[in-house]
């Protein structure tokens, strides 16, 4: 479930990045292999100084049988010089017999200060001990912003971030793979010429049992971005293996409100 529930979080987070503020909502289908895996909900809001995004990831179908779980993830930051610092990041699950929460708070500077979390009620406060580097990034809600804010500018996939998650160093990859033409079909009715990106997560020599690294390592995760009135965003994305089958997510509807 631990991998699911990341690759759909990554799925949700393709977004415009503009001058005034506006917001995106994304509604999304999943399929892996032959079952329904779970919807995502997802809203993005921006402002000339601020950026808001929140995801919410739920089981659904067969997998909603044997293990029901419903996430919400918050992420809050300030856009300073263009550069997006997070000001807060906030996470909760339920699944069938547990709870948990997950609050980190930043400085200015978009350094963590200090993390809550609970788990079925038994509450905890710590200090952060470590930092980030500069120009890196710690939640990966802020990461897809800064390489969507980098795409709305140049059309293009490419870009590479450093990500530090407080435990493991990663270097994350955007590949451009050309343009494919989308058709719809029983899962989205959208449709047109889209622009197809892969991505990479390099571990940098780390080891975990991250399950999601050990597969975008060295077989990528497939976009394919469309636009609606001048926004770009996510239409698809395909993982071609994982233990299930192929994981295929389609974009329902997506409503954009200046």
């Amino acid at each position: 479930m631990k991998f699911l529930t990341k690759i759909l979080l990554i799925s949700s987070f393709w977004f415009p990045a503009q001058a005034h503020a506006f917001s995106v909502h994304h509604d999304f289908a999943c399929r892996l292999g032959v079952f329904d895996p779970g919807s995502i909900g997802f809203t993005y809001n921006l402002t000339p100084e601020t950026y808001a995004v929140t995801s919410t990831i739920k089981t659904g179908g067969f997998f909603d049988t044997l293990y029901p779980f419903k996430a919400v993830y918050n992420t809050t930051g300030r856009i300073d010089n263009d550069k997006l610092e997070t000001a807060s990041y906030k996470y909760q699950s339920a699944s069938r017999f547990t709870t948990r929460t997950r609050e980190l708070i930043y400085d200015k500077n978009g350094q963590p200060l200090y993390e809550t979390s609970s788990k079925n009620g038994k509450e905890k406060k710590k200090t952060v001990t470590w930092s980030k580097k500069t120009d890196e990034f710690t939640d990966l809600q802020t990461i897809i912003a800064e390489m969507v804010k980098r795409y709305n500018k140049l059309k293009s996939c490419d870009s590479q971030m450093q990500v530090f998650d407080g435990k493991r160093r990663y270097k994350v990859i955007f590949k451009e793979d050309g343009q494919e033409q989308l058709k719809k079909n029983e899962f989205s009715p959208l449709e047109g010429t889209a622009t197809k990106c892969s991505l990479y997560i390099d571990k940098l020599a780390e080891t975990g049992d991250d399950l999601l690294w050990q597969i975008t390592s060295d077989k990528p995760i497939y976009f394919w971005i469309l636009e609606q009135d001048g926004h770009p965003f996510i239409a698809r994305i395909e993982v071609k293996e994982t233990p299930l089958g192929p994981l295929r997510l389609y974009a329902q509807k997506i409503t954009i409100k200046e």
